[in-house]
């Protein structure tokens, strides 16, 4: 995830951290076998110009940066072990498919910030209402948002139509939230209601790539950075990555709210069982008996 994000931010970098971006990108293994003198030498830059670019991207120095690359390529398998082909048996389906998910999510947990929770738990606490919009499979992941917020007290609603989240975004007020999730970061249709609704003063939290147009117009980015252009499988580990950070931000909100919260949450869990019994009840057994 550490090389997409780097990939990701390679437009907004500078012409010399450019250069050390590239030299990461070109050879990773040697980045972190050697120290900073020796990828500056082949970044041809400054040592200096190595920990701008370190900062640049996130992180506070080289020593950090080195480490969470190292971390990213101890987890990564092998283009060849990961990626699915035709004449792939099921047994090998289920190890490439299950492999994958859980890097992804590794991944995800070892360079995610939770500063950035924080803060996008701060807006949701003091959200007048919460709205959540995707398209296509991120669609689905915002209707899942909904499903589990709503839970939390707070009004909530998913638009995965865009006429619809751009009617919805210029009614939008000050002290409201919207949740912008993308894969990509580039729907010309999800940017034009999110600058509606930065228009009319909600707050933005966009889980989303770095360096995207939807990440430059987010109050708070939630990274995803996983390539998706030379991987067509890739969307299912972004998708998945993106219902975590859903159930994290679901999690955090409702332990906010306090225990007279969590209560009532207990008793929504209580009265769906009780529907469940009930309709049980409708349900007659058949028995087959031989004539």
């Amino acid at each position: 995830m550490l090389l997409d994000s780097i990939r990701a931010q390679l437009d907004s970098l500078s012409k010399s951290e450019r250069k050390v971006a590239v030299a990461v990108l070109e050879n990773p293994d040697l980045t972190i076998s050697e120290n900073i003198t020796a990828l500056a030498k082949a970044a041809q830059v400054s040592e200096p110009t190595v920990i701008r670019f370190c900062r640049t991207i996130g992180y506070d120095g080289w020593h950090e940066f080195k480490l969470k690359l190292a971390q990213g390529l101890a987890l990564a398998p092998s283009s060849e072990q990961a990626a699915p082909v035709p004449d792939d048996l099921a047994v090998d389906l289920v190890s490439k498919i299950c492999g994958r998910s859980v890097n992804a999510l590794l991944d995800l947990r070892n360079n995610l910030d939770p500063d950035i929770i924080q803060r996008a738990l701060d807006i949701m606490e003091k959200a007048r209402k919460i709205e959540f919009y995707g398209q296509g499979s991120s669609g689905i992941v915002a209707a899942d948002a909904q499903h589990k917020f709503f839970r939390s007290g707070v009004p909530t609603i998913a638009y995965s139509d865009p006429h619809i989240h751009s009617i919805s975004a210029a009614l939008l007020q000050k002290g409201d939230a919207v949740v912008a999730i993308s894969q990509r970061g580039k729907s010309t249709a999800l940017l034009h209601s999110v600058q509606l609704a930065r228009r009319a003063g909600a707050e933005i939290i966009a889980i989303a790539p770095t360096g995207t147009p939807l990440a430059d117009l987010a109050t708070i980015l939630i990274p995803v950075d996983l390539t998706a252009d030379s991987d067509p499988y890739t969307p299912i580990s972004a998708r998945l990555a993106h219902l975590v950070i859903i159930d994290i931000l679901a999690v955090g909100l409702a332990l906010r709210r306090g225990p007279e919260f969590r209560k009532k949450m207990q008793d929504v869990q209580r009265a769906l069982q009780t529907i469940d019994m009930q309709f049980d009840s409708f349900v007659e057994p058949t028995f087959h008996s031989e004539r």
